[in-house]
């Protein structure tokens, strides 16, 4: 099942302080071409700020311009994130689960 929000907001500090809610859920990185990332937190607006304030990451490297999210508590995010996950097999999370 997809994201509940089809169209991805733009990955830049004004639109994740105007559009990303300070609450628990999933989040979705990408740019034009995939899926970069998905992630789960207890605080979607300051997970999405700390990606955009990190340097040098394969994240930044793919050229994310967009994210979407769903709001969703505790108990269900992690289930959500991999599912979601399964279904648009971001780059990073590739990436990630090769070196676990």
């Amino acid at each position: 099942m997809p994201f509940e929000q089809p169209f991805p907001r733009s990955f830049v500090v004004s639109s994740v302080q105007t559009h990303a809610p300070a609450r628990s859920g999933v989040y979705g990185i990408s740019n034009a071409g995939e899926w970069i990332y998905i992630g789960e937190t207890d605080d979607i607006r300051e997970a999405l700020l700390l990606h955009l304030q990190e340097s040098n990451t394969v994240l930044l490297q793919r050229h994310p311009t967009g994210f979407v999210f769903e709001v969703c508590d505790r108990g269900k995010r992690l289930g959500r994130q991999d599912r979601l996950v399964l279904e648009y097999e971001p780059t990073c999370n590739r990436r990630l689960s090769k070196h676990l």
